[in-house]
């Protein structure tokens, strides 16, 4: 479609304290959290549908990239 946003990406982490998902779409102001990977997607798909009304084309694709830190200690 013309005028559509094809890809809105989401940059997802882990907080191995408190356990939860966070996602964070890039270039937009919009966050979501859920304990688990199911809750999390549900959760950003209820976001996007809520941030993306009829004024605003809702995206074709949402992406989910999973960002790991990992510290080496020498």
């Amino acid at each position: 479609m013309a005028g559509r946003a094809s890809d809105l990406i989401f940059e997802v982490t882990h907080d191995e304290l408190d356990g939860y998902y966070t996602a964070a779409a890039l270039g937009f102001g919009i966050t979501t959290q859920g304990r688990t990977l199911e809750e999390l997607r549900a959760n950003v798909c209820e976001v996007v549908n809520v941030h993306f009304d009829s004024s605003i084309e809702m995206p074709e694709t949402i992406r989910l990239h999973f960002v790991r830190e990992e510290v080496l200690n020498l």
